[in-house]
């Protein structure tokens, strides 16, 4: 099982586990955790979130919602972000 905590600044929000490919944000909805989202579809942007600690892969060709600048700064988006293995999320995006 992999450990997913969700973190605003040094406070940690929630925690779960997961064995199956749910995305950050069903994540944080199963832990009460909320992350704003819109579209669901990685187009947006609302639903992006910092990793701090961790792997959420991210494809080749980015969505419209991301860009790599943030990408380097371990920013991912919620809605179609899948982790692999403990992960640990700051629900604010990349600054």
């Amino acid at each position: 099982m992999n450990l997913i905590r969700f973190f605003r600044g040094v406070k940690l929000l929630g925690q779960t586990t997961f064995v199956s490919e749910q995305t950050i944000c069903e994540l944080a909805i199963d832990c009460g955790v909320k992350i704003p989202t819109n579209c669901t579809s990685g187009t947006c942007g609302t639903c992006m979130i910092t990793l701090l600690k961790g792997e959420i892969p991210v494809d080749e060709f980015l969505p419209p919602g991301l860009d790599l600048e943030y990408v380097e700064e371990g920013g991912r988006l919620g809605c179609i972000g899948i982790p692999n293995g403990d992960v640990d999320i700051e629900i604010l995006p990349p600054l």
